[in-house]
């Protein structure tokens, strides 16, 4: 039986023995509020898996099972869910051997920070509470509801400053009104993102988070959660989508570009800082991921913060003799 937002669970399967889901690293760009992408099928992150941030997503081919906590429900174009904060959640695709779809599916996600300043900022936004509490157990909209959201969430994906923005409170505006959204997950179902953290993958990113500046060599790690070094790289490549060493290279250059944003440290320090071993590969690395070297990446955003000052001087001037 379907229920409301003001209603118990839907059919779920309670005792269901599902494996522990995986952390996802959501990377939201710094200059942006939320994170708009698509993807098709299959794909690197299509497992049973969790993430802090909240999630709206909108299947736009294919047919096959999902799994929102302990919920278990068949969908199909036009499917439209929100999860919320650490809720594990996948979706199946029914494709035979060798198919593949370009697009299966447009996803937006967005954290909980960022739903606090909004509803800060504009009184308005505060009608998205009962929908952003509703949706720790998963919330199914109506076919109806998703095809309406297909357009926006389409136009979001090329959508810059003030448009995305705009297209966003569009999508809630749509969300709050929908007809009986439905909650999936059972009323005594509880994410528990603590215990999911156990898991062997889990355990190796935050590892590696906290290790950035130290050698981080794959034989350790695989000596760390009891694998063969060989193993250990089939496993990890699984779970992340990129190897070992890639992952950790991605890693240290972000880091890096926070460091040269902050102008305190020359190129040499940060190289060593964010565990490079020399500078020559630093440089290469850097270059490779940003299509330029780190000193002229730190020379493009002294510039950027050069013209904020330029302009307020500007506006300074043009008062002083208006």
């Amino acid at each position: 039986m379907h229920t409301t937002l003001g209603g118990g669970a839907r059919t779920h399967v309670r005792d269901a023995r599902i494996v522990q889901p995986d952390l996802e690293l959501v990377a939201v760009p710094r200059d942006e509020s939320f994170k708009i992408w698509s993807h098709g099928y299959p794909y690197r992150t299509v497992r049973w898996h969790f993430h802090p941030e909240y999630e709206i997503q909108l299947i736009t081919s294919t047919t096959g099972k999902y799994f929102v906590g302990d919920y278990i429900g068949n969908f199909a174009p036009g499917n439209l869910v929100m999860v919320g904060s650490n809720l594990p959640h996948n979706w199946v695709s029914n494709l035979s051997q060798g198919d593949h779809v370009n697009e299966r599916c447009l996803i937006l996600q967005f954290d909980t920070g960022f739903v606090a300043r909004a509803i800060e900022a504009f009184p308005e936004f505060k009608r998205v509470e009962l929908l952003l509490d509703a949706s720790r157990w998963g919330v199914l909209f109506t076919p109806e509801t998703g095809g309406a959201a297909e357009p926006i969430m389409h136009e979001m994906l090329s959508a810059k400053g003030m448009r995305r923005l705009t297209l966003f409170l569009a999508l809630f505006d749509l969300l709050v009104q929908s007809v009986a959204p439905v909650k999936l997950a059972s009323a005594a179902y509880c994410a528990d993102p603590a215990r999911y953290a156990e898991s062997r993958i889990n355990h190796v990113l935050s590892y590696i988070g906290k290790n950035l500046s130290q050698a981080l060599r794959e034989s350790e790690l695989a000596e760390l959660v009891g694998q063969s070094v060989s193993a250990f790289s089939r496993y990890f490549r699984r779970h992340t989508g990129v190897p070992f060493v890639q992952y950790v290279n991605r890693l240290r250059i972000n880091l890096a570009c926070q460091l040269l944003m902050s102008g305190e440290l020359n190129i040499t320090d940060i190289c060593y800082q964010v565990g490079f071993n020399n500078l020559s590969n630093f440089n290469r690395q850097f270059l490779s991921l940003k299509g330029m070297s780190p000193s002229r990446w730190r020379a493009y955003q002294q510039l950027n913060a050069a013209s904020a000052t330029e302009s307020a001087e500007a506006a300074h001037v043009s008062q002083a003799s208006g």
